[in-house]
């Protein structure tokens, strides 16, 4: 049986197309852009070319990216590296409760150096609120990082009214976008994004690429010292066949992603309604309308997660409970427990994700298998409280 793939949040396969832009640069154009030659030249032309089409695909021509290893790098390159720069100006940072756990490590770090982080709460539905984030700024604040969208439970949150307001108090703002990118229209300018870290496999480029986009007067300091490539930001030969993948994945964004996110809405439509009308004591998690295209993630009563992924693996459907990064830990999800959630309620939870390879019969699939395991599982639990006919 045809294995049933819905965990496009933790891995994507890369595009073929991507692959062919991509195999020249491992063999014919091997050039290293720092080398003064005419194969050198050509590593240029391409390194300066991918800048363009990424600046192009966020709106950002105003602004400039670093080429990376991946999101965590940009991640650490944007927030690290801007608040050294404007650590005279204050030496406190604001991030929100659900933020992607190299964020929260991050802000850890900062605060045994001296820093002070607030952590803003977030609604039952995972998102933002602005009245509660305007609270903690102070005098003494120089960055917000706030996700452009979860990646477990998938809540949009309002970027670009965070942007407005600190933009109005001169305070920079950083958004990890890589759960947002390609299912969302992602625009620096219009948003007033001053930093954002992207990653190459989640629009379906290679692993090992990211950038971090920063505006004209965000410049951050490095974080890595070496010969100077990447303006002085990111030092290391440039990683030429993944950069080119990564623009090379844009790229085709930009053209079907409009086509691509209805086919995906239609899909996570159908699983939601599929799920909570035929599961009892089923619950959708994250904000029912302002969600990723691609994700449909519920909390069932009475079960615990880890039974539900085995039962699903059993039948050769891939699935996940959230976030890849935290998956080998034993702790509920901190987003879960942000949105008010027991810590029982927390380790029940299903994320289904969809993509651009997904097929009709994946989702059909889903959808008959759930209920089936969900009642199995409960019928052997000791903490749900059957009710006549509530399986």
């Amino acid at each position: 049986m045809k294995h049933a793939y819905l965990d496009y949040q933790s891995a994507k396969p890369v595009d073929p197309r991507v692959v062919d832009a991509m195999l020249p640069y491992f063999t014919e154009k091997f050039g290293n852009p720092s080398a003064l030659h005419e194969v050198g030249d050509q590593a240029t032309e391409a390194l300066e070319s991918s800048r363009r089409q990424i600046l192009e695909f966020i709106n950002g021509e105003d602004g400039d990216i670093v080429f990376t290893s991946g999101a965590t790098e940009s991640i650490n390159l944007g927030i690290i590296g801007y608040v050294r720069r404007n650590r005279r100006k204050g030496r406190h940072i604001v991030i929100s409760e659900i933020e992607h756990i190299s964020i929260r490590n991050i802000a850890k770090y900062l605060e045994s150096k001296g820093f002070s982080v607030s952590r803003v709460p977030v609604d039952q539905y995972g998102m933002v609120q602005l009245e509660k984030l305007e609270r903690r700024l102070t005098d003494e604040t120089i960055l917000v990082s706030v996700g452009y969208a979860n990646n477990e439970i998938g809540t949009i949150q309002p970027i670009k009214e965070i942007g407005e307001m600190t933009k109005e108090r001169d305070i920079g703002l950083h958004t990890d976008a890589v759960a947002a990118e390609g299912l969302v229209d992602l625009d620096v300018e219009r948003d007033n994004i001053d930093l954002m870290t992207l990653s190459s496999n989640d629009i379906y480029g290679p692993r090992g690429a990211g950038v971090l986009y920063y505006g004209p007067r965000s410049r951050p300091n490095p974080v890595m010292l070496g010969g100077g490539q990447e303006g002085g930001l990111r030092s290391g030969t440039e990683n030429m066949p993944a950069i080119v993948g990564m623009s090379e994945a844009t790229r085709i964004m930009e053209t079907e992603m409009d086509s691509e996110v209805k086919k995906l809405q239609s899909y996570r439509d159908k699983l939601i309604d599929g799920v909570l009308d035929n599961i009892p004591d089923s619950h959708l998690n994250g904000h029912p309308t302002k969600r990723l295209a691609n994700n449909a993630h519920f909390r069932f009563d009475g079960v615990e997660g880890e039974a539900i992924l085995l039962s699903f693996k059993d039948k050769g459907i891939s699935v996940s409970t959230g976030s890849a990064c935290t998956s080998k830990t034993l702790q509920p999800s901190h987003t879960l427990i942000a949105t008010g959630l027991l810590h029982e309620e927390a380790h029940g939870s299903l994320q289904f994700t969809v993509g651009r390879f997904t097929e009709d019969d994946d989702v059909k699939r889903a959808l008959e298998a759930t209920p089936e395991i969900i009642r199995r599982l409960r019928e052997m639990s000791p903490i749900y409280e059957n009710k006549e006919g509530a399986y």
